[in-house]
């Protein structure tokens, strides 16, 4: 029997594991290998298993973020599970250095950057030096099934004044919310892989540079066979969404 061929990953199409409704209601006892996300591409964002900490990809390299402030890069990604994770091969296609004071700042950027994209995904990268980044990491679940809004009660935040470093993440249209976050999800690590989390609110020191490209492609797999996720009751709940990834 033929090993059935690798399919290479299609340079800025996005494919996501599970909705993100499913966290807000505890499904994440289980999931896929981070392995077999990375099949998909070099840069994502996700969580772990039972939501411990926050999943930042670069160029093929996993970190796990931890609630106690470690970072831990994932040397073994076929034995680590992810319940959530969302990866691009990601080639940009704007490039531009600008100073960015918050969030609304960067979504004025990306449309002026990527004008036609509105009702698009967008996935991006911020290099540079960062005056202030306000971020959160999660601890995970304290019993199965325990949604987000409760673990996120425990979760740690941070704030880290003139870091240099990188965040990556997704902007995604409104319609959307509840299979993705609407709007930007970005988490962020440091250079020199020590701190890090999911980014609340951030301004840069200065000019960064920011690599942007639009995608038309998203791929969606949904788990199977995970008692989970085919009782969960997957409600929209845009509010809890907005309150817990800021």
């Amino acid at each position: 029997m033929q090993t059935p061929k690798m399919v290479e990953p299609v340079p800025n199409e996005i494919y996501q594991y599970s909705i993100i409704s499913a966290l807000m209601d505890g499904v994440a006892s289980h999931g896929i290998p981070i392995s077999s996300l990375l099949a998909h591409g070099d840069h994502g964002l996700g969580t772990f298993r039972n939501m411990v900490g926050e999943m930042i990809i670069l160029d093929s390299t996993v970190y796990q973020m931890k609630s106690d402030g470690s970072i831990v890069p994932i040397t073994s990604p076929a034995e680590v599970i992810t319940p959530f994770g969302v990866i691009t091969k990601f080639e940009p296609t704007q490039r531009v250095k600008a100073c960015i004071s918050g969030k609304e700042d960067l979504a004025k950027l990306l449309k002026g950057l990527l004008p036609g994209a509105r009702n698009h995904f967008l996935s991006m990268r911020i290099d540079g030096t960062f005056k202030k980044i306000h971020a959160r990491t999660a601890g995970g679940q304290e019993h199965p099934r325990e949604g987000m809004v409760s673990v996120a009660g425990r979760q740690r935040t941070y704030t880290f004044e003139g870091a240099k470093g990188t965040i990556f993440g997704f902007r995604s249209p409104e319609y959307v919310m509840g299979i993705n976050v609407a709007g930007e999800h970005m988490h962020f690590i440091s250079e020199d892989r020590l701190r890090g989390g999911h980014v609340l609110g951030f301004e840069t020191e200065g000019e960064v540079e920011v690599s942007v490209s639009m995608a038309s492609r998203f791929h969606m797999e949904l788990p199977t066979g995970d008692e989970e996720f085919n009782e969960a009751a997957l409600v929209q709940d845009s509010q809890g969404i907005a309150s817990v990834e800021g």
